[in-house]
């Protein structure tokens, strides 16, 4: 969660061979992680389909989008599994 009285970190790190400044409350191991992730996406778009540098950035973010909305609606079905479950308990503990 981003608050106001966060310390930020500011990390350097480089995608595609170009180097970027984060600043972020997240930790420098975090940022670099990710970063590092981002970057190993963007070359395997580059080399697999042969794209340009942008056109391998649309589809790493469309790719990210698409992984982040399948992770959240699972989390959103377990959540509810896990609400019905514990109803279910709370009706009949012997179950």
């Amino acid at each position: 969660m981003n608050t106001p009285n966060a310390q930020k970190n500011k990390t350097t790190v480089t995608i595609c061979g170009k180097d970027y400044t984060m600043v972020g409350v997240e930790s420098e191991e975090h940022i670099r992680r990710v970063a590092v992730y981002i970057d190993r996406m963007m070359e395997e778009m580059m080399c697999t389909y042969r794209l340009s540098q942008p056109m391998a950035a649309v589809l790493t973010a469309m790719n990210l989008a698409d992984e982040l909305l399948q992770a959240q609606d699972e989390n959103t079905r377990l959540r509810r599994e896990l609400l019905e479950m514990s109803e279910k308990l709370k009706k009949d503990p012997e179950e």
